[in-house]
């Protein structure tokens, strides 16, 4: 049997605060990947002639191979440190960026991607699997906040200047930026990320846990409680993966909005998650993350509702609708993350965190394609897209009542930290 380290104690505040700025910077060059896809909807479909099915294969294409790159990472996450995986895929992650960027046509940018997705989706889990392993439960909440508040920046900055690149010099230069982004977080990271081996066994008697490579995964999927916080995930993104690609698409068509105004809802909205993500993480801890989470979630309601059936109406009133949404709609993630990190122990949680970051993708990439089939465009115009949304409210009804049968590991020590010897 495997014996693990000893807990040591947990990261003194400064050296807190920089483990979170840099997993929220690496988390902010993947999710501004992903993101800028569905902004970019309108170029694309009228750069390569797509349809609404066409695009939303664009976007799944990148969530789908998240979702297996997921499942193979569950086999092997668990053995290895936790800074020289994340760093090895976020290289790999740059690289396929890059390539988004010189793809010359649908298929390759299909095939970039594609490649993309399964780098960036690992990168995902890693970060959550850090925070868990890293943070204590009390302040498992913000620091999940600090982390989400990456969706924030990326829809503050990211998005509205990749907008305005796209706008003035093509579809490509967002890819280049991102690109480029990470490689200097990259460089960030190698220099600030402390070494985590807590996780890692100090001994191991016999070959035969060495000679099964699925042991970890069937272990964490014999736990009724990780099945519970897995379909709990897979709620979630259908809550929000049928709306979120095509809010760009109806915007334009439906609502009336010009394509150089769209950066100015990314830009509102980004604005406001940018302190509601954190505050929301406060309140996750202060007041229960599961009384959070509902709260947040039935909130989200309205916000779904009304902007899947939005008529012609001012920019102004466009943008205040997006805000609402983005910080309701991505704002419940926060607690949900939270609730998902600490349901495992720690010696599964890199196992586990990329199983859920394979359901994550597989059911945002499901969400976005069916979203595409549920609606389509008539005289220039979306339809169906309210079913969407009343799919998706119906969807995060099931979230709210299903969230309080998964139990939390709230007593788990941060893992055992090394950067260079015991801190």
């Amino acid at each position: 049997m495997r014996t693990m380290s000893s807990a040591a104690l947990p990261l003194d505040p400064v050296k807190e605060r920089l483990l979170l700025a840099t997993l929220a910077g690496i988390q902010f060059a993947h999710i501004l990947d992903f993101m800028i896809m569905m902004p970019l909807g309108p170029i694309l479909m009228q750069e390569f002639a797509l349809d609404a099915q066409q695009f939303g294969l664009l976007v799944s294409a990148y969530t789908f191979t998240a979702g297996a790159a997921g499942v193979l990472s569950a086999v092997f996450v668990d053995r290895f440190e936790r800074k020289r995986l994340l760093l090895l895929m976020f290289a790999l992650f740059a690289l396929a960026t890059l390539a988004c960027g010189l793809a010359p046509g649908y298929a390759t940018l299909l095939a970039a991607r594609s490649c993309a997705g399964a780098f960036g989706g690992v990168l995902g889990s890693m970060v959550h699997t850090i925070v868990g392993d890293a943070i204590p439960f009390e302040r498992r909440g913000r620091a999940a906040g600090v982390v989400m508040s990456a969706f924030s920046l990326s829809t503050v900055a990211g998005v509205p200047l990749s907008l305005f690149l796209a706008n003035h010099f093509g579809w490509r230069s967002p890819f280049f930026l991102i690109a480029a982004l990470s490689v200097a977080l990259l460089l960030i990271g190698f220099v600030r990320l402390p070494t985590l081996r807590g996780h890692l066994p100090t001994a191991v008697i016999g070959e035969e846990e060495r000679a099964h490579p699925l042991a970890a995964i069937l272990e964490t999927l014999a736990h009724a409680n990780h099945l519970r916080a897995l379909a709990f995930m897979a709620l979630m993104m259908l809550a929000g993966f049928t709306v979120i690609p095509y809010i760009t698409v109806y915007a334009t068509a439906n609502v009336g909005i010009r394509q150089q105004d769209i950066p100015y809802m990314y830009l509102a909205g980004g604005c406001a998650t940018f302190f509601t993500a954190r505050w929301i993480g406060r309140l996750a801890d202060r007041h229960g993350k599961v009384r959070v989470f509902r709260l947040v979630a039935l909130a989200a309601l309205v916000p779904l509702y009304v902007q899947t059936h939005l008529p012609p109406v001012p920019l102004w009133v466009m943008v205040a609708c997006a805000t609402v949404f983005f910080i309701f709609v991505p704002g419940r993630m926060v607690p949900a993350m939270a609730i998902i990190t600490s349901a495992v122990e720690p010696r599964l949680r890199g196992t586990f965190m990329s199983l859920n970051g394979a359901v994550q993708n597989l059911f945002s990439g499901l969400a976005a394609w069916a979203g595409g089939l549920m609606i389509t465009l008539e005289n220039g115009r979306v339809v169906g897209y309210g079913n969407v949304g009343l799919v998706a409210m119906a969807a995060t009804v099931l979230a709210v009542l299903y969230v309080g049968r998964i139990r939390m590991e709230g007593a788990v020590p941060p893992a055992r930290i090394f950067n260079g010897q015991d801190i």
